[in-house]
């Protein structure tokens, strides 16, 4: 049976068949975000792939939280969607919950950007404006250093995947915080600003 390359569209329908959590829909539509201004920071000829993978990247993830990852192959299969398409997302879990080494750049972003756009997001929420459109990449290392702050964010993979990248951390934070306020206001975090 031939693939099926979805479109935005169909992506974002079956991401909200698997997902009803207003804070995963707001995550997914943050990678999304960052995926395309990644696709684009490296002139990327198929930014619509690159953010599709971003949005649809966690669909296993309320419904089978012990399966995230792995769970996705299967429902994605069952759809006919490409095996890079189902790969890149199972990679972005590498040493976390899958053994699916981020090799492709595009995977290797997703796997850098994903644990980040939750510290930037906790960090955002934070502020007196609530805001991504007046945070900085420093305002971000300050809430790196405090373990205790957005405990769940897995550190280490930002640093591996930021290595992976050949990308200083700090640009890294910076880029990805460009790619989230294009989507802001969709998001939560337009603040008062």
């Amino acid at each position: 049976m031939e693939k099926i390359v979805p479109n935005r569209e169909e992506a974002f329908k079956l991401f909200k068949e698997f997902n009803k959590s207003e804070s995963l829909i707001k995550h997914a539509l943050a990678v999304e975000a960052v995926m395309l201004h990644f696709a684009e920071l490296f002139g990327e000829e198929d930014k619509e792939k690159w953010g599709i993978i971003g949005l649809i990247h966690d669909l296993d993830y309320e419904m089978y939280p012990d399966e995230h990852c792995k769970k996705v192959r299967e429902i994605l299969t069952e759809r006919n969607w490409p095996e890079d398409y189902i790969r890149a997302i199972e990679s972005h879990g590498w040493k976390i919950c899958t053994d699916v080494e981020p090799v492709e750049r595009m995977e290797k972003v997703l796997y850098a950007i994903d644990e980040l756009t939750g510290l930037i997001t906790a960090t955002a929420l934070m502020r007196p404006s609530k805001s991504i459109l007046d945070l900085e990449v420093k305002s971000v290392k300050k809430k790196w250093k405090q373990k205790g702050f957005a405990a769940g964010v897995n550190r280490e993979v930002i640093e591996e995947g930021a290595k992976m990248l050949g990308m200083e951390l700090d640009k890294l934070i910076e880029e990805t915080i460009k790619g989230m306020r294009k989507v802001a206001d969709v998001i939560g975090l337009k603040g008062d600003v």
